[in-house]
């Protein structure tokens, strides 16, 4: 299993990123907590991964902290969450609001998440009880930095929304408030933080 990747981050196009290591390129796919931290492309940086391997693909999912690494692998073991969903769930809440959420039985806050309908939170809540400790971890250095891209911002932020389950209209009017000049990850926090409350 591949647990750690220590290269060259290469491109970022949210949630995927592209990470050079001994002249290989991982492509690995991160939360937009994850992704908000990563250096400008070019830079060396860090990840603690999980490899999941299936019939059909091998997947990559990289995290900035062993502790938001093990809260993804808490949410893949429940029936029903895969990576795609544990991705969307770290890139909406934090590990704390979500250990929060679910030691507070907090269902609202869990379905604000796109793809966690009532059921699928009530099922979180049921088998996370007690798993998950409210506990930040310290995420490894990595050097703070933009993405410089030919691509506009704007359209990597839609296209992290649209990935995150957030339909183009939806993605659209959470962007609407966030003003010019932010780079992708500020913008991207900006637009999640603004459809959390709608």
């Amino acid at each position: 299993m591949i647990g750690r990747l220590a290269g060259t981050l290469l491109e970022k196009h949210p949630p995927q990123i592209l990470i050079d290591v001994a002249g290989v390129g991982y492509e690995v796919d991160v939360p937009m907590s994850t992704f908000c931290l990563l250096p400008a492309p070019g830079a060396a940086t860090t990840l603690w991964t999980h490899h999941a391997v299936r019939e059909d693909a091998q997947l990559l999912y990289g995290f900035a902290s062993c502790a938001e690494r093990e809260v993804f692998r808490q949410l893949i073991r429940i029936s029903g969450v895969g990576g795609k969903l544990a991705l969307a769930l770290l890139s909406s809440l934090s590990g704390d609001e979500l250990a929060l959420a679910v030691e507070r039985d907090d269902i609202k806050a869990l379905s604000r998440v796109p793809g966690i309908g009532k059921k699928t939170a009530e099922r979180l809540i049921l088998e996370l009880r007690g798993k998950l400790v409210a506990s930040s971890g310290v995420p490894l250095p990595m050097v703070a930095g933009n993405a410089v891209s030919e691509i506009d911002p704007r359209d990597d932020m839609v296209n992290a929304l649209l990935a995150l389950g957030y339909n183009a209209r939806e993605a659209d009017a959470a962007l609407k408030g966030v003003p010019a000049g932010p780079d992708v990850g500020a913008g991207i926090r900006m637009a999640l933080k603004a459809l959390a409350k709608g």
